[in-house]
């Protein structure tokens, strides 16, 4: 009989985790009846309820087929066919989503939705385009929460592929400049004719250096996706985080020891920020962000009055992201 070996290989799959990033992303359209916010998890549930020739589908499959960074979940919700899209929008704005999606690409639309998402100013809207015209228009309005696609082909969803491919990330972590976008074919185009379209305000998939890679990371504002995450993400997480702190303590006293409460929950989420890459470090390597709480004595008594206190400030510098570099080399004879 055989004596058992002393190694032992023992070999797992490990299988992708799935990724939330921000939040999940809700693609709309219109459908002969209205549907309600609808949660999928993969492709076949999507298919389930929608044709492969939908554009529904085509919006999902779009986000669903970027691989590892793929989205955990989308949402899907409908407005009827014929109604006005200025009546359905508010009804969004109370469900689960961060990433918005359109299937409607007429002109008058996504400037109700761009209108829309930038009067909420915490979620992102992404859309696309071949209009050069509409993109102007689209300009014009100067929206800080929507990124215009320009692509000669959009019947392919190349906005909804980019959220699937990047939206997933921690926020901090990525810049939504040089990525890349499975299924989407670059433009073969000239630098001028680029920076044609970045003076749109729009962004588009080209080759640099033999890699397919998104041309730039701004909204139409000009402002960095990357810049206007950080802000929706702070906000949330310390709106949420206090308000937390007050819903679990049965009283969070207004003294220089309920303060310091509130002052740990900003801290907290500032450090949250800086390990996932939103805040730069200086020349020690310490992250670059402070904090301002006034005491009890200095805050106004009309304040502790109404049990309100607003004598907390914070500060921090982003790191962003180097898009672009020159190196100046000498030879020596």
């Amino acid at each position: 009989m055989a004596v058992r070996s002393d190694v032992q290989v023992i070999i797992n799959i490990l299988r992708p985790t799935p990724k939330t990033g921000l939040g999940r992303p809700l693609i709309i359209g219109e459908a002969a009846a209205a549907s309600d916010f609808k949660v999928y998890y993969d492709l076949d549930a999507v298919l389930a309820d929608f044709a492969n020739t939908t554009q529904i589908y085509k919006a999902a499959y779009a986000m669903f087929n970027q691989g590892d960074n793929s989205p955990e979940s989308i949402a899907v919700m409908q407005y009827k066919t014929g109604d006005p899209i200025a009546d359905f929008l508010p009804k969004i704005f109370s469900k689960d989503w961060y990433y918005l999606i359109s299937t409607s690409r007429t002109l008058a639309d996504v400037t109700a939705i761009a209108d829309a998402v930038d009067l909420d100013d915490s979620r992102l809207f992404f859309t696309a385009s071949s209009s050069k015209t509409d993109l102007a228009t689209i300009k014009s309005k100067k929206y800080n929460n929507t990124t215009a696609f320009y692509h000669t082909d959009t019947s392919n969803y190349p906005d909804a592929g980019l959220v699937g491919a990047v939206g997933s990330k921690d926020v901090g972590s990525v810049t939504w400049k040089n990525q890349t976008i499975k299924g989407i074919e670059p433009l073969d185009i000239t630098t001028t004719e680029l920076m044609a379209i970045h003076d749109l305000g729009a962004i588009t998939y080209v080759t640099k250096a033999g890699d397919d890679v998104t041309s730039e990371g701004k909204t139409v504002s000009g402002e960095y996706i990357d810049i206007i995450q950080s802000k929706h993400w702070l906000i949330m997480n310390i709106e949420l985080g206090v308000q937390k702190l007050f819903n679990r303590a049965d009283k969070v006293p207004f003294d220089n020891r309920g303060i310091s409460q509130i002052e740990a929950v900003v801290k907290t989420n500032l450090l949250r920020a800086d390990q996932q890459g939103m805040i730069a470090h200086d020349d020690n390597g310490l992250p670059l962000y402070s904090t301002t709480f006034k005491t009890r004595s200095q805050v106004d008594p009309a304040d502790r009055e109404q049990r309100v206190y607003n004598g907390g400030k914070f500060e921090f510098e982003l790191a962003g992201a180097i898009h672009g570099s020159k190196i100046i080399g000498y030879i020596s004879l």
